[in-house]
């Protein structure tokens, strides 16, 4: 009795096989194909193949995706753009936010590096006695046209050093001046309680609130980048967020606070985030 071998895998894969397709009734033949394994078996990788690429394809480039779960939609897509854009720009104006009000509270508690002033001694000095002021009669015709017409301009003198008018929040004498060296940024003016307090120009309200040491304190932001400080008030006029003239009443003269040695006004005027010294820019007497 003989043993069935077994044949090998490459002459299995070539053996020839005939798949006919009979009439059922009169058994004709009518199609015929010969075929062997390995057709058989590369006819479907190739079928598997194009499933996959047609499938990858579809879900790739179409918008079928968004119906398999787990795959976002082009509007949650835009969405989630917007919402990086809105909370970008949201982060710049709290970063901007926070610094104007670590500026206000540097005001407040007069806690300022001497670093960051502006020191005049920085400023790049001139040597007069090298320049030229030799001019021409159109040079001179010119200036006596223009001296003409600023000659009653009460926001320009040639002695100013500024553009624009400040009035005395309170008058008197000074008793006790600017020092940066003993981080007194302003002056005291001594006066009676409930002397009114006027604002030294035009400008907003940003503060108006009770602090320990200085008492009742008013802060007012003004254009060129002024602010103005008055503290150890006994009350308030004004709130937070008012719009304040020039000489309106924004505070009654007290004595409170800790920081406070009788009634008087501390008043400080600052410029582009650095403390000023008052006398510069107004006269109290």
């Amino acid at each position: 009795m003989k043993k069935n071998v077994k044949k090998p895998l490459k002459q299995r894969l070539l053996n020839k096989y005939r798949l006919v397709v009979l009439n059922e009734e009169t058994y004709e033949e009518r199609i015929s194909y010969k075929l062997t394994r390995l057709n058989i078996f590369l006819f479907v990788a190739l079928i598997s193949t194009l499933l996959v690429i047609t499938t990858i394809s579809l879900i790739a480039f179409t918008s079928i995706k968004e119906y398999i779960p787990g795959y976002d939609s082009t509007l949650l897509r835009q969405k989630a753009v917007g919402n990086i854009e809105t909370l970008d720009s949201l982060e710049k104006v709290i970063q901007i936010n926070q610094k104007f009000i670590n500026s206000v509270g540097a005001v407040i508690l007069g806690d300022v590096l001497e670093e960051d002033i502006i020191n005049e001694s920085n400023i790049v000095k001139v040597d007069v006695s090298e320049l030229d002021f030799k001019t021409n009669v159109q040079d001179s015709l010119l200036r006596s046209i223009v001296e003409k017409e600023d000659r009653f301009n009460a926001f320009e003198s040639p002695n100013s050093k500024v553009e624009y008018v400040l009035i005395r929040p309170i008058s008197g004498k000074i008793s006790s001046q600017f020092d940066l060296s003993q981080k007194h940024f302003g002056v005291d003016i001594p006066a009676s309680n409930n002397t009114p307090i006027k604002a030294v120009s035009d400008g907003r309200v940003i503060f108006s609130e009770w602090t320990i040491d200085t008492g009742y304190v008013i802060i007012i932001e003004h254009s060129f980048g002024l602010t103005s400080v008055y503290k150890h008030n006994s009350t308030g006029l004004v709130n937070q967020g008012d719009y304040v003239n020039s000489g309106q009443a924004v505070a009654l003269s007290g004595n409170t606070g800790e920081l406070s040695t009788g009634p008087h006004l501390h008043f400080e005027l600052w410029s582009e985030g650095n403390p000023v010294d008052p006398l510069e820019y107004i006269s109290f007497e």
